[in-house]
């Protein structure tokens, strides 16, 4: 039997109600995403890509259809369950970094330790490996107003590392970036994905888009 896709939607949904307005944001979605690939999530403003983004890394829910994570249907799973599984399964990287300011490029990217059970020791060891990889080896007690805005997306790629998990989802991570500090932080994803890690990136940008094994046009809640 051949093995499930790492992620499976099926005939997926998203609706949101204000009063009594419907806002249909994905229209029966279906999408397969193996383990070790590395696909783009293209469209323009407003064409889903951002919400199925957030279905795929269980910080939304569909309204309807099938979630499959691993083979394992999670779309009625409690939330609890979720975030269990989104801390073991999944590293997120965003557009706006979000660092805590006040703590240093290492104990941001020690952040999701903070839910598991591993030893702090290890998990420091762990922190520093991955800033050495992403070149801030000598930035480690810096916070971030001391680092430039690529420097910033390499503590959060760091960041998302930390699990060792399968999966990292990055939503317009090169928003904020130049078009040199955005090939850099590409070409990062794309060593991250040659050691065996499922790469899916949002974004509107061919350049970065271009850096994906796939891609995968989302216009009007569709896949097209």
């Amino acid at each position: 039997m051949e093995d499930a896709p790492l992620i499976r939607l099926e005939q997926a949904t998203k609706t949101y109600h204000l009063g009594d307005v419907e806002t249909h944001v994905l229209r029966g979605v279906d999408l397969d995403i193996g383990s070790g690939e590395f696909v783009a999530l293209q469209g323009p403003s407003g064409s889903g890509k951002s919400t199925l983004l957030h279905i795929i890394g269980l910080l939304d829910r569909p309204s309807s259809g099938r979630y499959l994570l691993r083979g394992q249907d999670v779309s009625q799973l409690d939330d609890d369950a979720l975030s269990g599984l989104r801390n073991r399964l999944i590293g997120f990287v965003f557009q706006s970094f979000y660092l805590i300011p006040y703590a240093s490029a290492l104990d941001n990217v020690l952040l999701p330790g903070l839910y598991g059970d591993r030893p702090g020791h290890e998990l420091r060891e762990r922190a520093a490996h991955l800033l050495e990889q992403v070149g801030l080896g000598d930035r480690m007690r810096h916070k971030p107003s001391q680092l430039s805005g690529g420097q910033q997306q390499r503590v959060a790629l760091a960041r998302s590392l930390l699990n060792d998990p399968d999966l990292i989802l990055a939503d317009e991570p090169t928003g904020q970036l130049d078009s040199a500090t955005s090939a850099e932080i590409m070409a990062l994803l794309a060593q991250v994905n040659a050691q065996g890690k499922t790469i899916v990136v949002v974004t509107h940008d061919e350049e970065t888009a271009s850096h994906a094994k796939r891609r995968v046009l989302v216009l009007d809640g569709r896949i097209e």
